[in-house]
């Protein structure tokens, strides 16, 4: 297991079989069920994640989970979208999520070291939670992002089934979803040559000069986009708006106040915090 673990190559190829597993998985058990389908979704969802989650305890690594986050809603929209005769608000919201999807996964990929390796947030968890990690693990970990995301894809998922038509601000929410996309993207890559080059604690280059996260906020930004988007086509769908609410929340109570504790540990983090806003770059 150990050498499988160690080769960069062999868990390119492990994690790949596991999310094709998860994905028929969750596909068989939604084609089982004869509930409601958003009910029938959710369960099938779960049953992807808890395949997920025990492939993790294989490998002792949660970070098996890690793609899941962006390989979860393509998957899910693609699969109701077959079949369908899409409107233009249906090829539009496809068209962003994959964009979206494909371009986080791509610099999940390009991160990706091995199975050996594991996300400094879980490995912290296990040591501060100790006998209660492995609730921890599937609750905190596996199960509650993937709620989260279940929630941002849904207003997709029910523009498509619906049939329903794009309109004037339905078009611009969803470019204001592309544009946090491509702001993810180019506050990653910012980050990535930082890393490579790094001669100060806090990068202060680029978007990051302006924000301490402009990838969380691209994030954030991304899935409102795709909320308001549908509410806009169909405005008695409000309640589809949850899911960004949400991943807002996550965001905000979650992984920013987990990132920033790590970055204080830094000198010079105060002054840092000080002059750097936190998500939107506007003046106190």
């Amino acid at each position: 297991m150990k050498p499988l673990k160690k080769n960069r190559a062999a868990s390119f190829v492990v994690v790949t079989l596991v999310y094709i597993f998860a994905t028929a998985m969750g596909v068989l058990v939604y084609r089982a069920l004869t509930l409601d389908w958003w009910l029938s979704l959710l369960i099938a969802d779960v049953a992807a994640t808890v395949a997920t989650f025990i492939f993790s305890l294989i490998f002792k690594n949660a970070s098996v989970y890690d793609p899941y986050w962006s390989v979860q809603p393509p998957v899910i929209l693609v699969a109701f979208a077959v079949g369908k005769k899409l409107t233009a608000l249906g090829i539009l919201l496809l068209a962003v999520v994959s964009f979206w999807a494909i371009r986080l996964t791509a610099n999940w990929a390009y991160t990706f070291k091995d199975l050996t390796h594991q996300d400094w947030r879980y490995t912290m968890l296990c040591e501060k939670t100790g006998v209660f990690y492995p609730i921890i693990n599937f609750v905190g970990i596996h199960m509650v992002p993937t709620l989260v995301v279940y929630g941002c894809i849904l207003p997709a998922v029910c523009a498509i089934r619906e049939g329903l038509s794009a309109n004037t601000v339905s078009i611009i929410f969803l470019l204001a979803s592309f544009g946090a996309a491509v702001m993810q993207g180019v506050a990653d890559i910012q980050m990535h040559k930082f890393r490579k080059n790094r001669t100060t604690p806090f990068i202060r280059v680029g978007l990051w000069k302006y924000s301490r996260h402009p990838n969380y906020l691209g994030e954030i930004l991304m899935w409102w986009g795709v909320a308001m988007a549908v509410v806009c086509a169909a405005p008695s769908t409000w309640y589809l708006t949850a899911g960004a609410v949400a991943n807002t929340l996550l965001f905000l109570v979650v992984s920013i106040p987990m990132a920033d504790k790590r970055q204080s540990r830094k000198e010079g983090f105060a002054e840092y915090k000080k002059q750097t806003r936190m998500l939107i770059p506007i003046k106190k």
